[in-house]
């Protein structure tokens, strides 16, 4: 049975009741709760560090995903793994060693993504795809929320479910970006495994009944 799992990005929701929101994730069909780290190198935008870490490490009760949207991001990984990150994801094109980032978050408990830019080719995951736990495919220019959907982003997956086949890797494949309720089933179709939803789920009416619907 093919994976449709659900994470939502908590860079969407509501700063001043991220408790309260948490609380509604949990309850939810939520798989994931996505957790979006950025530095203003990297990316054009700086988004929250360990102080809101702590806040979802005190109140999710589900597997928390961060994305590390930072230049050298192993200089912090370990820090968010004892927070409660039980993935972390780096940039393939932030790091200079990957395969020792990728070893370093694993050796330290955790599963471990790497994340492709829109255009940062599939073809560079070849030499890593067996060592990595997720594959994370931009679907917008990382920096900010509510971004149009790039439409190459669905021969992206397929190439990277095919990769993913021939190598016998074990890898997920999550989108991020842009995603709601009329490309995600398009997404899951393409091989994607988990949707990262932010303004989707939190700028609707009813964030618990649209997880719902972004999985069906």
């Amino acid at each position: 049975m093919k994976n449709k799992l659900i994470a939502p990005s908590l860079l969407s929701a509501d700063f001043g009741n991220l408790q309260r929101d948490i609380e509604m994730l949990n309850e939810s069909q939520a798989d994931w709760l996505h957790v979006d780290v950025m530095d203003g190198r990297f990316v054009p935008n700086i988004s929250f560090g360990f102080p809101v870490m702590k806040t979802v490490q005190a109140h999710a009760k589900k597997f928390v995903d961060v994305h590390l949207m930072i230049v050298e991001p192993e200089k912090y990984v370990d820090e968010f793994i004892n927070m409660g990150a039980d993935l972390v994801s780096v940039h393939l094109e932030a790091c200079t060693h990957l395969h020792r980032v990728i070893n370093q978050i694993q050796d330290k408990g955790a599963k471990a993504g790497v994340v492709l830019n829109p255009a940062t080719p599939v073809i560079l995951l070849e030499d890593i795809i067996k060592e990595v736990d997720l594959v994370l495919i931009m679907s917008v220019n990382p920096g900010f929320g509510g971004q149009k959907f790039i439409e190459n982003t669905y021969k992206k997956v397929k190439e990277t479910k095919d990769m993913i086949l021939d190598n016998n890797s074990t890898a997920l494949i999550q989108v991020d970006g842009g995603v709601n309720l009329d490309n995600a089933s398009k997404l899951f179709d393409a091989g994607a495994d988990v949707l990262v939803a932010g303004n989707a789920v939190f700028a609707s009416e009813n964030p618990a009944k649209t997880i719902e619907l972004l999985k069906l």
